[in-house]
């Protein structure tokens, strides 16, 4: 007979007999508010009852059953609430429930390796909980409950703190702590923020940093910052600008510097070594640089998966910070050494310089900036990178332009501050959960103007409480208060209101929802200034001078909210922050309120999530519920859309109007996603040179190509939009229960579809089964040359890639180039030879060769 431990001050190791029935009560016990049609709970008991052994605790009992639920997940969304309850009642027998106790135990931790007191919070922290006793009775326990499976997993995992080895926190608990440490003494906002936490935004923080100069001295000095900064779990942004290039004269050893490469080589290793917050995850270091800059082609080939291992760094982000000039013809590379100043000016300044430096033969070569600019479009195919960024647009449109000129973005581009060899920016961010403010098919844009208030007040005293490794951070975090308001789960918020991610309708929304957090920031932070006033550096800025962000752009905002008296109060008080709006990525933290990342679009609706526990397979939450509702979902469903890479569009059965709703990134005109970026009122608007910025810097949004080419990521640039790495155009072997399965594409996915389908309890008819090998073909092969076609037909050819344009080969060319992809470049030369002389001709009109061959004709 199997017994197990039970766990509890009283009861702790006394064993007890096994009982599928007392499993199967507790479980049942969790299921309040669910779905009971679909959650089956027998199934469960008896799993967990399978992996009983000899001497079993209960906590691994809790831990196998939450489990157990949360690979149901699939089969209807309410098994991931469920493993949640599973685990956070867990988590709740194996703590303590009263605050200011675990508080007690966090602060009187002594390292048992060495007898040591290593108190895991501060003396003030503590003195604050211990005499406020209303902090425990703030705090409701029953939120924990509102977690997902994978949100709490996260919270576990990365946020709440352990005691040898042992969780001693309750998210709960987190929480109140994170408040208290924002607001000190104040305990009435301390609760208030506490509340806010719980329901509705999450925080975290980004730092940015500029080399302090171009000497041993200067490049180790750095180096020792970055890693102190990522020692507390600060992501980093670097310009290495002022670096000299390979070959420049050292005059202090009369030799010659061998560049940028072996340099970012030790930065490369100090972000593998020295991780964020203790081997909670790697370091971040983003390294950006000017494109002027004679080494610009090694910084390209740095993250490259080919090529010797001497000359690589493939833990870093690399970012070009890109001036204007550089679309407009022949371009000149220079050392920063022979050419200085070049990093500190920008627009015209920057123009005339350069063009005194190339009159004065400074030049190291001069090259067709064709060349560079496809070495960089080559270089984002293969690795995804370099971030562009475009210095001229920063600096134009930044409130912070009083200071200096602007040299980079930080980590994930979400903010753009001044930097300098004195002063570390730091960006203090918070996310806002939109999906929280929609009531009944309504949103709720008075609630969210609140909350955003909060947000902005909470990160504005999070400026004086935080924790500064080093003093250039908080000299410039102090002088100049940058706070950084963003956003997740846009998506979410648009399938809650059931609008297509790239309809009218989400369009207008998406403009409301950022017009009402920037009126709200202006509003909180001149409500600050008006008591504590302006911030240090706020004299000269674009505010103080009665420009807002829309009025930088040459916008004008929607009538949701009173501009004029907000901008007569601006005028009055000044503002206490320099920065306000930053929406940010929000990778994990979107994990754990279970939400979309940011603004961005579902990429899957079904994914593979690691946690752990192992590796989970998760449906769009909204979606799921949806086929639940229509009677549609079952195992067949789901191994149709994995069979369609997660896309429903060509599924059969599915009405036009939910197809419409969940379509994946991959099926949103990329085209909609810019404007939704570009179309904010409040904060930017599109023209030539300049779009996706926001107040601070770009919008982190991603554009995703689904099958990237030289000729597409050129138009893609044309608007100076962020990118990420494709999806494969390759299809793997879509595999369920021993089976390749491949789904029948509907003959429609619009008009021959019902809106609202009879209910069935299958799908299957649309099936189809087959089990033959698959081949790979020069259809999943991407070029990194421009895209062209020719003129030939020949039906029989086989098809490339990219849409756009196809290399028509004949049969034998075919074959050779299927037996060894890297001859096409060979393969093809003709053709590319054919194009280059038919856009010399086309494009007549262009005064020089190098500007008809840079004509997309």
């Amino acid at each position: 007979m199997a017994y197990v431990f039970k766990r509890g001050e009283f009861s702790h190791g006394r064993k007890e007999r096994v009982q599928f029935d007392k499993i199967t009560a507790r479980i049942n016990k969790l299921c309040y508010g669910l779905d009971n049609e679909h959650i089956d709970t027998i199934s469960i008991s008896q799993k967990v009852i399978a992996g009983v052994y000899q001497g079993v605790t209960t906590v691994e009992l809790d831990n196998l059953a939450a489990e157990t639920a949360a690979y149901l997940t699939t089969k209807h969304p309410d098994y991931a609430i469920l493993a949640a309850r599973i685990a956070v009642s867990n988590l709740h027998k194996e703590t303590k429930k009263n605050f200011s106790a675990v508080v007690k135990d966090l602060y009187n931790y002594v390292n048992p390796k060495n007898g040591r007191p290593a108190a895991m919070i501060s003396k003030q922290t503590y003195d604050i909980v211990i005499a406020a006793e209303q902090l425990d009775s703030a705090i409701i326990y029953d939120r924990d409950f509102n977690y997902n499976y994978f949100g709490f997993k996260t919270l576990e995992r990365s946020y709440l703190l352990k005691i040898n080895g042992r969780t001693a926190e309750r998210p709960q608990h987190m929480l109140m702590r994170v408040a208290v440490g924002i607001h000190g003494s104040d305990i009435e906002r301390a609760i208030e923020t506490y509340n806010l936490m719980s329901e509705a935004s999450s925080l975290m923080h980004r730092r940015l940093s500029s080399m302090r100069d171009d000497s041993i001295e200067g490049i180790y000095d750095t180096l020792k910052n970055c890693a102190m900064i990522s020692k507390t779990a600060g992501g980093i942004g670097l310009s290495i600008h002022c670096i000299r290039a390979t070959g420049s004269y050292i005059a202090g050893t009369n030799g010659y510097s061998n560049g940028i490469v072996p340099m970012l080589r030790a930065y490369d290793a100090t972000a593998r070594y020295v991780d964020q917050g203790g081997n909670k995850r790697p370091g971040a270091f983003a390294i950006y640089i000017e494109p002027w800059h004679a080494d610009v082609f090694e910084f390209l080939d740095l993250r490259k998966n080919h090529g010797k291992e001497e000359v690589r760094a493939r833990d870093l982000f690399y970012a070009l910070w890109i001036p204007d000039l550089l679309s407009r013809g022949q371009w000149s590379l220079f050392c920063p050494n022979e050419a200085p100043g070049l990093h500190e000016v920008w627009g015209e300044e920057f123009e005339k310089l350069y063009e005194q430096y190339e009159r004065e033969g400074r030049a190291r070569k001069t090259i067709e900036a064709q060349k560079l600019w496809y070495a960089i479009l080559e270089a984002q195919i293969e690795t995804g990178g370099p971030f562009m960024v475009y210095k001229d647009a920063a600096n134009a449109k930044s409130n912070q332009q009083n200071l200096g000129t602007i040299k980079s973005s930080n980590l994930c581009t979400e903010i753009i501050e001044y930097s300098s060899p004195d002063e570390t920016a730091v960006c203090n961010l918070a996310s806002i959960a939109l999906p929280s403010f929609v009531e009944e098919g309504r949103y709720n844009f008075q609630k969210l103007h609140d909350v955003a208030k909060v947000v902005a007040f909470n990160l504005n005293r999070i400026i004086d409480a935080n924790y500064y490794p080093i003093p250039e951070a908080e000299r410039s975090n102090k002088r100049h208060r940058p706070i950084g308001v963003g956003v997740q789960g846009l998506a979410d918020t648009f399938m809650a209101l059931r609008m297509p991610f790239d309809s009218p309708e989400a369009r207008r929304l998406n403009q409301q929802i950022f017009e009402t957090i920037y009126h709200a920031a202006v509003e909180a932070s001149s409500d600050m200034a008006e008591t504590d006033g302006p911030y240090e550096t706020y004299e000269g800025s674009p505010a103080s001078k009665g420009q807002l962000q829309y009025d930088l752009w040459g916008v004008t905002p929607t009538d949701l909210w009173d501009w004029e008296t907000l901008k007569a109060k601006v005028a009055r008080t000044g503002l206490r922050n320099s920065l306000l709006l930053a929406p940010m990525p929000t990778a994990s933290t979107s994990q754990i309120l279970g939400f979309n990342e940011c603004f961005e679009p579902y990429t899957s609706n079904i994914y593979t999530r690691r946690v752990l526990a192992g590796e989970f397979q998760i449906v769009c939450p909204w979606l799921l519920r949806e086929l639940v509702d229509l009677r549609l979902w079952n195992d067949d469903m789901k191994n149709m859309i994995i069979a369609n890479q997660g896309s429903i569009q060509n599924i059969e059965g599915i009405p036009a109007d939910v197809k419409a709703i969940y379509k994946t990134v991959w099926e949103i005109s990329q085209k909609k996603v810019i404007d939704l970026a570009a179309d904010l009122p409040d904060n930017g608007a599109t023209d030539k040179y300049a779009l996706l910025w926001l107040e601070e810097g770009p919008q982190d949004r991603h554009v995703l190509p689904s099958h990237a080419t030289p000729r597409r990521l050129s138009s893609l640039r044309s608007t100076k939009a962020s990118w990420r790495p494709p999806r494969s155009s390759r299809r793997s072997v879509q595999v369920d229960l021993g089976r390749t399965v491949f789904a029948k594409p509907s003959s429609s996915t619009t008009s021959s579809t019902p809106s609202t389908p009879a209910r069935s309890n299958s799908v299957a008819n649309g099936l189809q089964i087959k089990q033959e090998p698959v081949t790979p073909t020069l259809n999943g092969f991407n070029t990194s040359v421009p895209s062209v076609a020719t003129s030939s037909t020949t039906k029989s050819s086989a098809a490339m890639p990219d849409r756009d344009a196809a290399f028509v080969l004949d049969e034998r060319t075919r074959l050779a180039a299927e037996q060894d992809p890297s001859s096409l470049l060979h393969l093809t030369a003709p053709a590319r030879k054919r194009t280059e002389q038919a856009k010399l001709h086309k494009c007549a009109p262009w005064r020089t060769r190098r500007r008809a061959l840079m004509c997309s004709g």
